[in-house]
Formats: structure tokens, sequence, C-alpha cells
């Protein structure tokens, strides 16, 4: 329950989908209340898709690449932490590169929206799926592996309630509420970012000889 609970938390905060809800709304203001839903669905779909292939493929990743543990961990975290100050700075959608014309273009042109922009970079981002390649390293029991896929599906579900619901939570909240809550996850994403990056940086220094 405790690897749950942080693996859960931790993937709330750092994906953030109260963030994503402001963009959903303005993307999906002209569906209709079942556009909506089917959108929501296969975002989330698109988001599960993502979160397994990034903690499977990792070790092979790294493997490829040659990039060590810690060395992950702390390029993770520094992602993680920019995220946070871009929640915090309320620059989120900045941060995720919404803000271009071109791109915002792009995207008002597309047919779907759940695997671009929604699930990436919106969702599933670079902070993401660097902190479940980590997981993939560090829980390698059987009962671990089952325990984060858990996670993973119910912070899914999470993401495709809080989409489906985002115009009543708009609606309810109000922009100055999401950017609120947006900044208090922001300063929590910033402190699992530095967690990560402190971690690395003690187990290197216990390894050199003193």
């Amino acid at each position: 329950m405790e690897l749950f609970l942080l693996s859960f938390g931790a993937l709330f905060s750092i994906m953030n989908p109260l963030g994503t809800v402001p963009v959903f709304v303005g993307l999906t203001q002209d569906h209709t209340n079942k556009e909506r839903a089917v959108t929501a669905f296969w975002t989330a779909l698109d988001v599960f898709v993502i979160l397994l292939l990034s903690f499977f493929a990792g070790k092979y990743i790294l493997s490829f690449f040659g990039i060590s543990l810690n060395a992950l961990k702390i390029a993770g975290g520094l992602i993680i932490a920019s995220s946070g100050f871009a929640l915090l700075t309320g620059k989120f959608g900045e941060h995720k590169g919404m803000k271009r014309k071109r791109v915002q273009k792009d995207i008002h042109s597309r047919d779907s929206i759940s695997l671009t922009p929604l699930s990436i970079p919106m969702l599933a981002g670079p902070g993401t799926i660097s902190l479940l390649i980590a997981y993939n390293q560090e829980y390698q029991a059987l009962h671990e592996i089952w325990t984060l896929i858990g996670a993973m599906l119910f912070v899914t579900l999470c993401i495709y309630g809080i989409l489906k619901s985002a115009h009543v939570i708009v609606r309810f909240l109000g922009a100055s509420g999401i950017n609120a809550l947006s900044r208090i996850i922001g300063f929590i994403v910033i402190a699992i970012g530095v967690e990560y990056i402190i971690s690395s940086v003690v187990d290197i220094l216990s390894r050199l000889p003193f």
C-alpha cells in the first residue's frame, strides 16, 4: 500500500491532470458531451499505454544509451523540478509548448487531440517517463511491478474522470481555483524532483573512496 500511494501521488502530481483541464475545455468547447467523454477516454487510454511502455522499456533504453540510474534520476529530477516551477509560476502551458502560435493552429486543425497534445506532452511528458524508467530499475519484484501497474491504472482512471468532468470543474472552481491548486501541486512536484536529485547525489558520494 505504501508503494501504491507513493507512486500514485508522484504520478498524479507530475502529470497534473487539473492543469490540463483549461486546455481540454478550450479544445472541446464546441464538442457535445458524448464527444468530450470519448476524447477523455482515448486520452486516458493513450496515457496508460505510454506509462506501460515507459516502465517496461525503461531498462532497454538505459542499456542502449549506456545511462546509469543515478544519471537518469538527476536528469529526471531536473525535468520534474522545472515542471514544478512552471506550475508554481503559472506557466505550465508555456512550459509544455502550448503557447506557440504554430502549435495552437495545428492543435485546432486536428480531428483527434487525445494523443497530442493531451497525452503527449501535457500529461505523459519527459518527467513522467523518466520517473517510470527509474521505478523500473528500483522496483523489480513481481508484487512491486503489479502495485506500480495498479497505480498507473488508477491515475489514468482519475485522468478520465477529471477530463470528462472538465467543464463542470471549470464552472465550479473557476480559473483562479484551478490556478491555486496547480501552484500547490507545483510545490509538491518541485519537492519530488529535488528529492530525486538529492538521493542520487548521496548515492554517488557514498560510492566514492574516502
